[in-house]
């Protein structure tokens, strides 16, 4: 029995603006294991969050396939679609934007019982509650409405409300960016222990390197749309590849004043995601570029389970 849960082949999302399409995920492939958290990063504006919300089909995608237990979800019908997305969840990066300020945080977690028919009416209270014990909420809050609530309770109620259908897989768009320090790591510690106990499946979506370092078993690295690198996440921290994983890496702040750490500089300016030429996105803004670079680029296993998208990686890593 295979312990992939999600494959994702060739996925394209793209948007019709004026002047031409924006590329917001454009051909991007990898595979989630079951019980496993894939970390998503890159900058603002990468395509991290269109991607979660195209796995789960808040967004339909422009072309390519995603696999959920084997069956292409961008093929299913209104029926079958239902059924998936009784499976999946996701998330949001606010708490408090994202749950509804007229419902009490009991009515948003029963609310998404009845809608999933999980468990029969007379059951729905009894569930909420031990819902709000799973996530590590006091039971007094379950008649305050989210502005009586301070952020971390919030994201716990957005949790719950993501648990009460049950589902095998959950988007984590940003979950703790809007946290406090302090809170963000009793967040991520639910988030995991969660998935330990559930037995959840976890796309990890996050700008912050130090927390996907936390959470993550894979990692994939976005720029413009398009994965450059995706490996093991003890692995993308020891030897990247790429010189846009390196960036990212070396902005990362340290707390050992002993140790020197090589600042990686990026140059420039992005490139637009409008109409993007064939070639390496990440070129304007790259130390070793060169005219191959402007060829179109694609991943290459330079390690085991290491794939990187650059034409120069074995010659600048010595591989």
């Amino acid at each position: 029995m295979s312990d992939t849960l999600i494959e994702v082949k060739h996925l394209k999302k793209y948007f019709d603006v004026p002047s031409g399409q924006l590329h917001a995920v454009d051909d991007v492939s990898f595979k989630i294991e079951k019980k496993k958290t894939m970390g998503i990063v890159g900058e603002s504006g990468c395509g991290k969050s269109t991607l979660g919300r195209t796995l789960i089909h808040l967004l339909e995608s422009t072309d390519g396939s995603i696999f959920f237990e084997g069956r292409d979800v961008t093929r299913l019908n209104a029926k079958e679609l239902n059924e998936f997305r009784h499976q999946v969840s996701i998330i949001f990066q606010d708490p408090y934007s994202s749950l509804n300020p007229r419902m009490t945080a009991e009515q948003m977690i029963a609310e998404a019982l009845k809608i999933t028919k999980r468990c029969k009416k007379d059951q729905i209270e009894e569930e909420t509650r031990r819902i709000f014990d799973m996530v590590g909420l006091d039971r007094r809050f379950l008649k305050s409405y989210p502005h009586e609530l301070d952020g971390g309770r919030r994201q716990r109620v957005g949790i719950g409300r993501a648990l009460a259908i049950n589902p095998k897989f959950i988007v984590c768009d940003e979950p703790v960016s809007a946290l406090d320090v302090s809170i963000q790591a009793q967040i991520l510690n639910l988030l995991m222990d969660l998935q330990e106990q559930v037995g959840l499946t976890y796309v990890f979506i996050t700008h912050n390197m130090s927390v996907v370092r936390h959470i993550s078993d894979n990692i994939c690295v976005m720029y413009l749309g398009q994965l450059i690198e995706t490996c093991p996440t003890k692995e993308l921290f020891t030897t990247p590849l790429h010189p846009y994983t390196k960036a990212l890496l070396s902005a990362i702040p340290s707390t050992d004043i002993t140790k020197q750490k090589e600042q990686v500089l990026m140059k420039g300016e992005l490139t637009s995601p409008i109409n993007p030429v064939p070639g390496c996105r990440f070129y304007a803004r790259c130390d070793h570029s060169c005219e191959k670079c402007l060829e179109p680029q694609s991943l290459q296993e330079l390690l085991p389970e290491h794939f990187v998208s650059c034409c120069r990686a074995r010659e600048l890593n010595q591989l």
